[in-house]
This record gives structure tokens, C-alpha cells and sequence, in this order.
């Protein structure tokens, strides 16, 4: 169903959200709140009704999950693993528009105890140097983990390459479970007592494909995983956190130089000559910043090889630490399916956004070339952007500096907006007055209802819709797009949850 059904004509909205009497909003928001008791309502329906746990500035900080990483060399049953990890919860249904990302990073849950889930499998290295990819793949694991996974094929042994991995894990001191996979039944266990061999304590027996032995596995790693991870811990205060992404080559080493006033990072025409985030204190508009440089992610990140694959799985790892993201754009370039990916994967991982065009200054001659660029990169920008209009832009010049002082009001709207809390009683009346004037339409005869709703939390603002049925994906982006157009939500993603509720039975 296309969004535009909803567009709907004028309203008064606007006109009846500025005159409303907030404590007369929230009284009725109470009273809508105690209807929800006549309807089927789980534990987690209750926490979040019960309150939301807050600083004293009024911001939500959920601890960071554990991590746990799955290493291992290729064809060992690393990816039938996590499959079975996360059973059902691989496929994550969105009814964002946009396109899918090859993830390396999956959310798991284990007996009521969540955790990140970071797979360095669907990886081709080269030839010459296997060895080396899969010590360097290891390598990144390890150092982004609380608990490490090293998956053998016990039908196959110990290789060269396995011992060459082992060597690492052990001079690590981080917790390794070695799991040998392929013991499809009891008669095959003896090949896993072999690989006691290689000194890593005791090899548990699993079947990735049959499921035999994997949550005795996870039972075990539940008694080792702590509570908060140790590696992917959220800092709290100190300088607002910036990650500066964007596909290889387009400036943002540059950029980041620029800001630090000095050569920090190596610039090099060659495209992705950096490898790792660079975490830099900048002083900018007065204020100091954590700006991390992220290397270049590359088309895929499955058919990146060794230390590419090593850059991706890093540059998601510093979008997690990050607040605020700028995606650099080369503007002398037609923005491209990969720019539109990195932007998803910010939108993905719920932070705040700035895009930043670079290479402004090349636009600025008058001759009819620069005139037809600027004119095709609006439209580009309008066709290709325009799930994120949302999102501050900012024309640079990372070479020369010009107008980088505008990237701190627009970091500094991006991660307020970020922040909002909009009361109880005020969503409320905007989802009445909203529904009001523009209905959701009947679908098989029947007329979804929203009961209630609230902000569950900041950063992002992410809302919940306590329903009688199903709203339209249409109808809740309407629904977003109206919140953008009456509050102020600049340079953030808002995400709008339901949760479909149906009458107690007397």
C-alpha cells in the first residue's frame, strides 16, 4: 500500500497539539493506560507500562550486551551454528523501505539472557594466504569479544591452520569454548576426545545441523558470559562519540585530519587505506569531540577478504560505540547503491545521522558540467536520500576546511533530537487528534484500534503502540512522518513498535 493514502489533505493538528492543556493530557493518558487492564497483557507489556529506568538528565542507558564470536576456518559449520543459535530470530522482519545489509552481527537470546552474536563466516580468502585471513578474521574476534566460540570439524581433526588460530586464542586470556561440530551421534564422540590434543581444556560435542549438544553448549557459556560486556561497554559522559563512515575514498580520512588540524590519519588515493577506527579528540565549535575514522566498507562484506573483512567487521564495531554518525558523500560522484547501504546500516543500529557531501567545492565552478552535476545530484539525492530527509546535510570541503564549522550544529541538533522524550500525555493526544482526522482504514470490515501508546525510550526515540489489530506499514510511517513534521526529531530515526492486544475473556 503506498504511503500516499495517507497524505490525507490539511489537518489541525498542529493548531490543537499547541493549544492543549498538558495536564488535562496526561490525566486522560491515565485513564486510557488503566483501559489497558480489560486486555491480555504478557510481563514485558507491564515493565515497560510500569516506568522506564532513567538518568538524572532524563536519557535511557541500556547496558552494552556481551559478545560472543564464532571463529573458525572455512566449511567447519560456523554459519549452521549461529543458525541454530538464533533460531527463528535470524530473519528480522522491517517495514522500513530500504535494502538489506549482509550482516556480520546478529542479536541472540539464551534462557532470558541476551547477547550479540558476531559471526566471521561467508568470508573467501585468498590462496596464497589462508593462514593469514583466517588468523587475521580471528584476531578481530577475539578482540571484540567477551567469550570466543572456536569451531572444529571433528571429522576432519586439528588442521595446520586450526593450530596456527590456536597459538592466538591462548595468548588471548579471553574464554574459549572449543566446539567440535559434525558429532552427528553418540558413535562419532570419539573423534572429539582427540582434539583435547590441542590444549584448549575440554571439546564439546555438538551437531550445528541436528541441534545434539548445542544447549548444553550455551548453558556453558551462560555460566562464563558476564552480565554487561567488558569489550563493547557504552562510555556514558565525556565527549559526544562520532563515527565518520562512508564507502572507500571519499574523504574521510581528510575530514578527520581537517578537524584535528594535523596529518592524524594516512591519506592515500589508493581506496581503503584505512584499516582500523582511529579514535581522535577534536576540539570543534568550542567543544570536544570523539571522532572516530572508520576504514571504507566495501561492497560486500561476505566477499571481503582477510583485512577487509577485518575493516568491516571493526567499522561496525565503532558505529556500535558511536552516538552519531556522518556519512561522507563524494559529490563529484553519482551516489551509489553502497552509499545507500552505509546510511542503512546507521538507520540499523538506531543512531543519530548527518550527511555530510564532500568535495563541495568542486561544484562551485560555473562552467555547464558543475551545473549539470549540481543539478542531477538533487535529483539523485531527492530519489535515492529520501528515506532519510530527515537527516541534517552539510556541503564540505575536507581538503581545505570549508564549512566544517557546520557540522557541529548539525551533530549537535542530530544527537538532542536523539534524546527527546515526548510526555505520555501529549503522544497520546496526538494519536487521538491523528486518528481522529485521518482514520486507518477498515481491512476485512474490521478497524484497528490504538488503546494507548508511549516513548519506551531515547536514543533512538523509539515509541509503542498498544493496538487492537494490525496498523498498516503505510499507516505507521504516516504516523511517523506526522511526529517529524509536529516535534522536533532532526538528524534521528524514530522507530514505532505495536503490540497487538486482545480483549481478556470474561
Amino acid at each position: 500500500m503506498a504511503d500516499d493514502e495517507y497524505e490525507g489533505g490539511p489537518d489541525h493538528l498542529a493548531e490543537k497539539m499547541e493549544a492543549l492543556d498538558e495536564h488535562l493530557a496526561e490525566q486522560r493518558a491515565e485513564t486510557l493506560r488503566a483501559g489497558l487492564a480489560d486486555y491480555e497483557l504478557d510481563d514485558e507489556d507491564a515493565a515497560l507500562l510500569a516506568g522506564i529506568t532513567m538518568d538524572e538528565d532524563g536519557i535511557q542507558f541500556m547496558p552494552a550486551l556481551p559478545v560472543v564470536a564464532i571463529v573458525g576456518r572455512p566449511n567447519v559449520g560456523k554459519s549452521a551454528l549461529v543458525n541454530r543459535i538464533l533460531g527463528r530470530r535470524e530473519a528480522v522482519v522491517e517495514d522500513t523501505p530500504g535494502v538489506t545489509r549482509d550482516r556480520v552481527t546478529y542479536k541472540a537470546e539464551w534462557n532470558d539472557r541476551r547477547f550479540t552474536l558476531v559471526d566471521t563466516g561467508g568470508w573467501e580468502p585468498d590462496a596464497r594466504g589462508i593462514d593469514r585471513s583466517v588468523a587475521a578474521q580471528a584476531e578481530v574476534a577475539i578482540d571484540l569479544s567477551d567469550v570466543v566460540l572456536f569451531v572444529v570439524d571433528a571429522m576432519v581433526g586439528a588442521t595446520s591452520t586450526d593450530e596456527h588460530v590456536v597459538k592466538m586464542l591462548r595468548k588471548s586470556g579471553k574464554p574459549v569454548f572449543l566446539v567440535a561440530n559434525k558429532i552427528d551421534d553418540a558413535r562419532q564422540e570419539p573423534e572429539a576426545a582427540a582434539l583435547w590434543n590441542l590444549g584448549l581444556g575440554e571439546p564439546h560435542p555438538v551437531s550445528a545441523i541436528h541441534g545434539r549438544g548445542v544447549a548444553d553448549l550455551l548453558d556453558a557459556i551462560l555460566k562464563t558470559l558476564p552480565e554487561i560486556s567488558a569489550v563493547a561497554k557504552q562510555e556514558i559522559g565525556g565527549p559526544r562519540r562520532v563515527a565518520i563512515l562512508g564507502r572507500p575514498n571519499v574523504g574521510k580520512s581528510s575530514l578527520l585530519n581537517k578537524a584535528a588540524g594535523e596529518e592524524r590519519v594516512v591519506v592515500n588515493d589508493l581506496a581503503g587505506t584505512t584499516r582500523d577506527p582511529v579514535d581522535e579528540i577534536v576540539e570543534l565549535g568550542g567543544k570536544l569531540w570523539r571522532f572516530v575514522d572508520t576504514a571504507g566498507i566495501r561492497r560486500r562484506v561476505h566477499m571481503a577478504q582477510g583485512a577487509d573483512f577485518y575493516a568491516s567487521l571493526r567499522t561496525s564495531a565503532a558505529l556500535e560505540k558511536a552516538e552519531v554518525a556522518v556519512v561522507v558523500l563524494d559529490v563529484s560522484e553519482t551516489i551509489s547503491e553502497q552509499d545507500v547501504r552505509i546510511i542503512d546500516l546507521v538507520l540499523e543500529s538506531g543512531r543519530a545521522l548527518v550527511l555530510a557531501f564532500n568535495k563541495w567545492d568542486r561544484l562551485n565552478d560555473d562552467d555547464l558540467e558543475n551545473q549539470d552535476r549540481r543539478r542531477y545530484l538533487e535529483r539523485e539525492i531527492e530519489q535515492d536520500l529520501a528515506h532519510v530527509a530527515w537527516a541534517p546535510r552539510v556541503n564540505i570541503s575536507a581538503k581545505t576546511g570549508r564549512h566544517l564549522d557546520k557540522l557541529v550544529p548539525a551533530l549537535e541538533t542530530s544527537l538532542e533530537n536523539w534524546d527527546r522524550r515526548i510526555p505520555t500525555g501529549k503522544f497520546n493526544a496526538f494519536l487521538a487528534e491523528l486518528v481522529a482526522e485521518h482514520p486507518h482504514p477498515l481491512r476485512g470490515g474490521k478497524q484497528p484500534r490504538i488503546l494507548f501508546g508511549t516513548q519506551a525510550s531515547t536514543r533512538p526515540p523509539t515509541f509503542v503502540l498498544f493496538t487492537t489489530g494490525f496498523l498498516d506499514p503505510g499507516y505507521r510511517r504516516f504516523i511517523q512522518r506526522r511526529l517529524r513534521e509536529l516535534y522536533e526529531f532532526e538528524g534521528t530515526p524514530i522507530v514505532v513498535n505495536m503490540r497487538v492486544r486482545e480483549k481478556r475473556q470474561r
